[in-house]
């Protein structure tokens, strides 16, 4: 196998851990966040917009590690 070759496979991995440990992430997000509004319905709206800026900061971080695989994979 060619180096090049190599290096798309190895993107492909990084990419592919990258958005699994996002969804796991996003996952005992949402999990604590029901667990919260489940046990204290009064700030369900605060707990709420905090769960949302954390998942679009994972989301992130999560499309800069798949930019990152992308750019070491073409170089």
């Amino acid at each position: 196998m060619l180096p090049q070759g190599l290096a798309y496979l190895a993107a492909g991995f990084g990419a592919a851990l990258a958005v699994v440990g996002a969804a796991f992430g996003i996952g005992k997000l949402a999990t604590a966040t029901m667990e919260a509004s489940g046990r204290q319905p009064e700030i369900a709206g605060d707990v709420r917009t905090s769960m949302i800026i954390s998942a679009a900061l994972i989301e992130g971080v999560t499309l800069f590690a798949e930019v990152i695989c992308i750019i070491l994979a073409i170089k």
